[in-house]
């Protein structure tokens, strides 16, 4: 197995990245003003857990809703980090011809899950508020597979996309 030592090389983020990180960050401030504005409108009890139906298995306190927002939080700020060090990411076929390619291509996987966690967070909080407020019944059942598939998707196609790029 040959070894490649993996250089740091300045790649400026894609429009797509950025344009990206920007719909993040409105969801993310869109989604704190929101719960700020309804917090005294909410119930002391809202559903603190759902089954993989997306049926209420416990109710808890308003204040778990908090609890989302601070993961996504932190998520946000990891992931950015690791972001910036894609010499750090592990490669399947990292060379000299295509290591601006797989650097990129690593980067924007994280991108694209970091921003897709913010949003499916956001809905997820939403959708528990307007549980808790009476104007809808349950997460639905839909709600397991969409988030499977927002998660694993992009990460499937990232990785065929360098496992491609030779």
């Amino acid at each position: 197995m040959q070894s490649y030592n993996k250089p740091k090389v300045d790649i400026p983020k894609t429009v797509f990245e950025k344009v990206f990180d920007g719909v993040g960050f409105i969801v993310f401030t869109g989604w704190i003003i929101y719960m700020i504005v309804i917090w005294n409108d909410l119930p002391a009890q809202v559903p603190g857990h759902y089954d993989g139906a997306g049926n209420i298995t416990r109710m808890g306190s308003k204040m778990e809703l908090i609890i989302l927002p601070v993961i996504a939080g932190f998520l946000t700020v990891f992931l950015s980090f690791i972001e910036k060090h894609p010499e750090w990411h592990n490669y399947i076929n990292l060379n000299e011809n295509n290591i601006e390619f797989q650097y990129k291509n690593s980067r924007m996987m994280l991108n694209v899950l970091k921003n897709i966690m913010i949003i499916i967070f956001a809905f997820l909080s939403w959708r528990t508020i307007q549980v808790g407020l009476g104007k809808a019944e349950s997460l639905g059942a839909w709600f397991m597979l969409v988030f499977l598939a927002l998660t694993f998707l992009p990460m499937l196609f990232f990785i065929i996309r360098s496992v491609r790029h030779k």
